[in-house]
């Protein structure tokens, strides 16, 4: 759903893509979280979080996993809120903000307005591409998300919600971070136009 966030030709946006934004965003968003009481068992994801590695190599810095791991919570997180079309009990707010919030909100507001969830879970494969040191250091990250698993449904009737067969269920995204103190924080999520 993440990949919502900003939402190209060929895949779902917050209008076009039938509310799976991110899910099929953001993402993407990422994720975990708690359940809202309002949502049953089949709607949320597994307890089991999301682990990502970076590929190996002896250049794998602390800080290139830092920042991983950052990114792979806001995508846990994404994908908890995505479950039960709100952020309310999820841990997004921990990793996830500015644009990339903004955006996953808005999702969530119209998938609420829809009577649709997500079941499932997407795939991400992030590496970080640079890092750099500034005031505010800030970081890149390039994913490949796989959405074939993370499924829109009909929150009532528990029934898959068609969606074009135009849009790319394994995508390139790309996320921007920024190191608050100790803390990688995203703020931005990018869909891009290519498969991957």
């Amino acid at each position: 759903m993440t990949r919502a966030i900003q939402h190209k030709a060929g895949r779902p946006s917050v209008r076009a893509r039938t509310y799976a934004t991110a899910l099929l965003v953001t993402g993407t968003f990422l994720v975990v979280g708690c359940s809202n009481g309002d949502s049953d068992s089949s709607s949320n994801p597994s307890s089991t979080p999301t682990t990502v590695s970076p590929s190996p190599s002896s250049t794998v810095s602390a800080e290139d996993t830092a920042v991983i791991a950052a990114y792979t919570s806001s995508w846990d997180a994404q994908t908890a809120a995505y479950s039960k079309a709100s952020s309310s009990g999820t841990d997004l707010k921990k990793n996830t903000t500015f644009k990339a919030l903004a955006d996953i909100e808005n999702d969530l507001s119209a998938m609420r307005k829809a009577g649709q969830v997500t079941t499932g879970r997407p795939a991400i494969d992030p590496k970080v591409v640079k890092v750099t040191d500034a005031k505010i250091p800030t970081a890149t990250v390039a994913d490949c998300v796989d959405t074939t698993n993370w499924i829109l449904i009909d929150k009532a009737s528990k029934t898959k919600v068609p969606l074009p067969t135009t849009r790319l269920t394994k995508y390139v995204s790309t996320a921007t971070l920024e190191k608050w103190g100790t803390k990688w924080m995203v703020t931005k999520l990018t869909a891009q136009e290519q498969a991957c």
